[in-house]
């Protein structure tokens, strides 16, 4: 493969855009936006992110996000699969990380029953910026010892249906993704399942952007919390290791989202 045409014709790519901040993406993944010819991208990629394509590259948006869903997974996948077998340099762009909550390997599927190579790119998922804004660390010597992720999206008419009584351990730190609907339901799950209602929980709402808003609170009052936030993506961080911060959080504004979400919560 070429250094500088890291994408040969009929390939496709699934690249991670990270959180949102385009300071945040792999050097790998902004050469191969700059290489491609079309990038599908996800309603969650950060407007920077989509600034640092080249304005030659086509840019179709298939973006989804809960209760405006504007393409169906299969529509997306002719649309990839299509583009590829026209010879076309392919990237599908998605926030975060693919392989995590990406349904990356239902795309990769999708093209390979075509004969459609197809790589994938990692990128920073939300839970590792949010933890690195507000200062935390999400594994924690003594306080977590296993790292969880989790996502509280379900398919309409779904219920959540989860091992209530493994995620609800002390010893871990649990990384809810769009988590924020059902905020009331998976406290009151995790409580009966064991898990404490004073456990700390971080809500942080578009983590690693300049609109970043966050409360800390607790287990019990996390519904509350959560309807304070406003219509933004939003990541729960759950576990004894949310309370340990550093003495200097990283992004100022956090902590002024913080703030604002404690008047909040305090009426």
């Amino acid at each position: 493969m070429m250094v500088d045409m890291p994408i040969a014709p009929g390939e496709v790519w699934l690249v991670g855009a990270g959180p949102g901040d385009p300071d945040l993406l792999t050097r790998k993944a902004e050469k191969l936006l700059r290489a491609a010819d079309i990038v599908f991208f996800d309603a969650l990629v950060g407007s920077g992110v989509l600034d640092l394509i080249p304005e030659a590259v086509e840019k179709v948006s298939v973006g989804k996000r809960a209760g405006r869903h504007s393409k169906d997974q299969e529509s997306i996948n002719d649309l990839i699969v299509r583009a590829a077998l026209a010879g076309r340099r392919v990237v599908r762009l998605k926030g975060g990380d693919p392989s995590i909550f990406g349904r990356s390997m239902e795309e990769m599927a999708a093209l390979a029953s075509h004969g459609v190579q197809a790589r994938i790119c990692p990128g920073i998922t939300a839970a590792s910026a949010a933890a690195a804004s507000m200062g935390l660390s999400l594994t924690l010597r003594g306080l977590a010892r296993k790292l969880v992720f989790v996502t509280a999206h379900v398919r309409e008419g779904d219920q959540l249906d989860l091992d209530w009584k493994a995620l609800a351990d002390p010893a871990a730190t649990i990384a809810i993704y769009m988590g924020k609907s059902s905020a009331d339901l998976l406290a009151k799950r995790l409580i009966a399942a064991g898990l404490p209602a004073a456990t700390p929980v971080m809500a942080v709402e578009n983590a690693s952007l300049p609109e970043e808003r966050s409360i800390g609170t607790r287990l019990d009052l996390l519904g509350i919390a959560a309807r304070s936030l406003g219509s933004g993506p939003v990541l729960l961080l759950v576990g004894e290791a949310v309370s340990v911060r550093s003495a200097q959080p990283a992004r100022m504004m956090a902590e002024k989202g913080e703030e604002e979400g404690m008047k909040a919560l305090n009426g």
